[in-house]
């Protein structure tokens, strides 16, 4: 209890200090950089093996059966291949659908039961999350290694890839309308431009993220339902084909970058 309590008062000296910092990019990194040592993030990794290893549900098995692409079990090194193409649903899986497909395949779970509460609010823990910053954590120090192997790998990624640069709604948005340029912001967000790979690698392989301003880890699924919402875009089904699309796309952006999350940001 005291660990968490110090965990508590440090996200909240960031939350009140981290407007110091927003100005500046450079500032940014170097303010991110410090605080990585304690990133509160380690609890949901701690919590997320917990419920890998737990068994649940009405087969009452745990989840260390589930193949996230390298075999049943392994974790290491699954999500810098995601999203992947797997045989035995004949479709490309994101790691939340793969886990969704492991909690109804293995522990028996409805699929409404299994993305009952696919992010935390407040008084309302979710279980996705601590298992998606459990297996991420897993591939940290690797390569992002996302392949186009497959013929519907590739109609994802070049899905995806129109989904980025589709432009509709009241406000005329779309992915393109903030990250397709240098020095774009918003509000005291910096906005990175996603064409370019370097940018690209350094946002993508530092998702998920422990946010200070919400004080929970958030997936990628969870970053790219915030920006639809910002689009004023309808929001879209959780775990959809459309969201692991666009994940494709923006994961084989980041080719060749060294995971390092999940990290922590404003």
């Amino acid at each position: 209890m005291r660990l968490i309590g110090q965990a508590i008062l440090l996200a909240l000296t960031m939350q009140l200090t981290v407007s110091a910092f927003a100005d500046d990019a450079e500032d940014n990194d170097i303010y991110a950089e410090f605080l990585e040592d304690g990133n509160p993030a380690e609890f949901s990794e701690i919590n997320g093996e917990e419920l890998w290893k737990t068994k649940a549900g009405p087969n009452n098995v745990s989840l260390e059966q589930c193949d996230l692409g390298k075999g049943p079990g392994v974790v290491e090194g699954a999500y810098v291949e995601l999203p992947r193409y797997f045989s035995d649903v004949n479709k490309v899986m994101d790691l939340e659908q793969r886990l969704i497909h492991c909690r109804m395949t293995l522990q028996g779970l409805t699929q409404e039961e299994a993305t009952k509460q696919p992010f935390s609010k407040p008084g309302k823990a979710s279980d996705i999350e601590p298992l998606v910053a459990y297996i991420t954590a897993a591939s940290k120090g690797m390569k992002m290694a996302v392949k186009l192997e497959h013929p519907m790998e590739k109609e994802a990624y070049e899905i995806g890839k129109k989904l980025f640069f589709h432009r509709a709604g009241s406000h005329d948005f779309g992915c393109v309308t903030c990250h397709s340029a240098d020095n774009k912001r918003i509000r005291l967000q910096n906005l990175p431009n996603l064409l370019d790979k370097k940018q690209a690698q350094k946002v993508y392989a530092t998702w998920p993220a422990y946010r200070l301003s919400q004080g929970e880890v958030r997936s990628m699924q969870h970053r790219l339902r915030s920006c639809i919402r910002q689009q004023r875009f309808p929001n879209p089904k959780y775990a959809s084909d459309a969201i692991t699309a666009l994940t494709m796309y923006l994961a084989k952006s980041a080719d060749g970058a060294v995971y390092a999350a999940p990290a922590i940001k404003r």
